[in-house]
């Protein structure tokens, strides 16, 4: 297979609403991921909006030593030097990449929903058909097209961290809108796991969705065979 080129856009916000307590990116919504498209080959590029050493949120370090990528994030000093060090956002040219991929953790409800840069990045993907993977609060980054694109997400099948599993988590009052709310505000029509944080991944043409973190890795596996199809239909 050729090199493709993978672009992660991933959160630099890391405090809440009435709380001291953190929140950024979800670790094993990166990790899965990523070792996901590292092993198919693929080269990954991480950016955010402020550049360097996106926050993590500390609560998902505490599976650092059951998932196993998590455990390889620690072991693996490439890995932890890209991390250290992500591109800002701004000084991104979406025409490298082949695919976006967004990780969740709350940390985009704050920053990633309103960048415009992601607007930017993702407004290009939109109109040069390439995919865009985003998993449980990565979906928000979807909205920043919503500036560009008035009505993008009207009628688009999409799934995302829902009001159910926020509440489940007690962090609903903590956040500056609930997303699964937002989301069908703007008329996307949100497809929903029966049963909260079951994996649950719902592709409409190039944009793939996660519904939480157990879907990380069924929603980058996703990307890459319909990434692989476009590769074929080109041969």
């Amino acid at each position: 297979m050729a090199h493709r080129e993978i672009l992660f856009i991933l959160s630099s916000h890391e405090d809440m609403i009435d709380t001291d307590a953190k929140t950024g990116i979800w670790l094993g919504e990166f990790t899965d991921p990523y070792y996901a498209f590292f092993d198919a080959g693929y080269n990954i590029t991480l950016a955010s909006p402020k550049g360097g050493t996106p926050p993590i949120d500390p609560l998902s370090k505490l599976t650092e030593h059951l998932a196993a990528s998590n455990k390889r994030f620690t072991k693996d000093e490439e890995a932890q030097r890209l991390f250290a060090s992500t591109e800002k956002l701004e000084s991104i040219d979406p025409a490298r990449f082949d695919a976006v991929f967004i990780p969740g953790g709350h940390g985009p409800l704050w920053d990633l929903a309103e960048d415009l840069s992601v607007g930017r990045i993702l407004t290009h993907c939109v109109h040069d058909a390439k995919i865009i993977g985003a998993v449980c609060h990565g979906p928000a980054a979807l909205l920043a097209i919503e500036r560009t694109i008035f009505g993008f997400l009207r009628g688009k099948k999409i799934t995302a961290f829902s009001n159910l599993e926020e509440g489940m988590v007690l962090r609903n009052q903590n956040v500056p809108f609930l997303l699964e709310t937002r989301l069908r505000e703007h008329g996307a029509l949100l497809r929903l796991a029966k049963v909260p944080f079951m994996s649950h991944t719902v592709v409409d043409h190039n944009i793939v969705s996660g519904q939480n973190p157990l879907s990380a890795l069924a929603t980058a596996k996703k990307v890459i065979e319909l990434l692989q199809k476009q590769y074929v239909s080109v041969l």
